[in-house]
């Protein structure tokens, strides 16, 4: 059956679902992105990511193109049309089409929306069984990377670049040589019973699947650090893991030339994610609490 696509108000056949030339993502990257898992029909974390997008477009002065309960029907009609019940749900927000000029154009141009469907077996893509390479790569993105811009080139480089080396995730490290995070994930060790990863700022992406890992973990009275850590701890840490909305938890068993822990996933990560899976399933127990601090300056 043809997918089905939503543009600027209307679902349209996805092979001709179109934005104008003049569309401000297109020639400046001038807009925001959302990735949101469905899971066996349920939306995972359906709240935090709404409350990141409206956050990002707030952050670039962008409206809202539509109420969230309306983009929210939107969402569940696409899935409807296409036949999804485990998918990847990704919605883009633009300033809108308009001549090509640096300065925002008049307030009338209204925002441009795109949301997309496509179907994704989360099962067939756990990598909780083997897990998987990564390789560090210089982190030379823009400095708001807690917006979630589609300007992603760097990020398409350093994930280009690790995927020529048989790596399938790139660990980005910042000036002061700590890692930031993932090409498209948060990065995480494990050492010593602590679970480590960096402290939200503008530094990092505030990954709405590790926030709600952080109320898992801190649920089920593991030890969280949130600070800092080098290549060098990591490549000394008894686990490493990525999360993100649609990867999930992926266990890095191997980064640059140095084996992680065994060189197998860890029980950390495995438990992290059965964890996961059961909340986003809708099995464990009710929707995370979103007091998650989104809009603080530094979100």
């Amino acid at each position: 059956m043809p997918r089905v696509s939503y543009v600027n108000g209307s679902y349209v056949a996805h092979a001709h679902a179109n934005v104008h030339v003049e569309d401000r993502g297109f020639q400046f990257a001038d807009g925001v992105y959302e990735v949101i898992a469905c899971i066996h029909g349920h939306l995972a974390d359906e709240q935090g990511h709404l409350d990141r997008l409206e956050r990002s477009l707030t952050e670039l002065d962008i409206d809202m193109p539509m109420p969230r309960r309306t983009l929210q029907m939107v969402m569940r009609e696409l899935l409807r049309r296409n036949h999804l019940k485990s998918a990847t749900v990704y919605i883009q927000v633009t300033r809108g089409q308009a001549k090509r000029d640096f300065i925002f154009p008049a307030a009338h141009v209204a925002p441009s929306i795109v949301v997309i469907t496509r179907p994704f077996n989360f099962e067939k893509t756990n990598k909780c069984e083997k897990g998987v390479s990564a390789f560090t790569v210089p982190d030379i993105r823009w400095k708001r990377r807690d917006v979630k811009s589609v300007a992603l080139l760097p990020q398409v480089l350093a994930r280009q670049s690790a995927y020529a080396r048989g790596g399938a995730e790139a660990w980005l490290v910042d000036d002061d040589g700590l890692i930031t995070e993932g090409a498209a994930s948060n990065a995480w060790i494990v050492k010593g019973g602590s679970i480590i990863t960096r402290p939200p700022s503008h530094s990092i992406l505030r990954g709405v699947t590790r926030t709600a890992l952080m109320k898992i973990a801190n649920d089920l009275q593991m030890t969280v650090e949130e600070r800092a850590f080098t290549p060098d701890e990591a490549y000394k840490a008894d686990e490493a893991f990525s999360t993100g909305a649609a990867a999930l938890i992926v266990p890095i068993v191997k980064l640059d030339d140095h084996v992680i822990g065994t060189g197998t996933p860890g029980p950390v990560a495995r438990r992290l994610y059965d964890e996961y899976r059961a909340y986003a399933d809708g099995l464990r127990g009710e929707q995370l609490k979103w007091a998650s601090g989104l809009n603080d300056k530094n979100g």
